[in-house]
């Protein structure tokens, strides 16, 4: 393939850390990137219409693409104590939820199923409306009352007190505590046609930027704070140091059990279709 591989990400830290030393050209022998930057709602709508050749997706909306896609086994976000979490503007229960409206940043969002995983069995009647919002806009909203809680992500992690918000529950926490698994997030995903030795090239060529951001992390901060949204650079690095882990080096055994745990469980709940048996294999 002679033209540059069309590739959308998220603007957050740790795609842009990921991808920093590729998109500028600083891995030798690398597929050429022409890069669209755009929210994880985004490009899980993309991956449905197949439009982009490379996309950062959530897990939870693999069933749905991998017919046409492929899971690269490396550059995704997997993690511990990493996981999305519920928000409120004065704490409570699980309980308080019951019939209320939740602002979520995705219903095809791997936060999305981890919280109706979570609400199954610790919210008595289940929650109310689900209202899908941008995930930087869910915690104004949390905290302005035109929702009665928000599900966030990211960086949020790190933010939500500034917002007068308290976390009544951590997905993460739950998700580990019952399957001990790490949790799925982000995936990096390829169209086949793209062919077996393309695949495996962009693979090794992400492994590669992923290795060279961690040899020496300030060559890729001015992209990552070009795109951060006027992020702090203090959480920025924290956002980083959260999701850019061993997996996003290789899935390895314990990442392909997490996601493949993830969406059996939401299959059974009537979530999302059930996997083929190696529907996860790469290329």
């Amino acid at each position: 393939m002679t033209r540059p591989l069309n590739i959308a990400y998220s603007p957050c830290p740790n795609d842009t850390f990921v991808f920093d030393a590729m998109a500028h050209g600083r891995v030798p022998g690398a597929p050429e990137l022409d890069v669209t930057f755009a929210d994880i709602d985004i490009t899980n709508g993309m991956a449905e219409r197949g439009e982009f050749d490379v996309l950062k997706v959530s897990y939870a909306v693999l069933p749905w693409v991998l017919e046409e896609y492929t899971l690269l086994p490396c550059g995704g976000a997997l993690g511990r104590g990493c996981g999305p979490l519920v928000l409120t503007r004065e704490g409570g229960t699980a309980a308080d939820l019951t019939g209320r409206t939740v602002a979520v940043p995705s219903e095809r969002s791997t936060a999305y199923l981890l919280f109706r995983l979570w609400a199954a069995t610790e919210v008595p009647g289940g929650v109310g409306e689900i209202v899908v919002l941008p995930f930087h806009e869910i915690m104004p909203a949390v905290r302005d009352g035109k929702v009665d809680a928000g599900l966030v992500i990211h960086e949020a992690r790190f933010t939500y007190r500034d917002y007068g918000l308290a976390c009544l529950a951590d997905m993460g926490e739950h998700w580990e505590g019952t399957t001990g698994l790490p949790i799925p997030l982000g995936a990096i995903i390829a169209k086949r046609s793209l062919g077996e030795p393309m695949l495996h090239a962009l693979a090794a060529a992400i492994r590669a930027s992923v290795q060279l951001a961690w040899d020496d992390p300030e060559v890729s901060r001015p992209y990552v704070l070009a795109h951060a949204q006027e992020m702090d650079p203090a959480v920025a690095d924290q956002h980083i140091g959260l999701y850019v882990n061993e997996f996003t080096a290789d899935l390895g055994e314990d990442g392909y059990a997490a996601v493949r745990g993830l969406l059996t469980r939401a299959a059974a709940e009537g979530l999302v279709p059930p996997l083929g048996r190696d529907a996860l294999n790469f290329v």
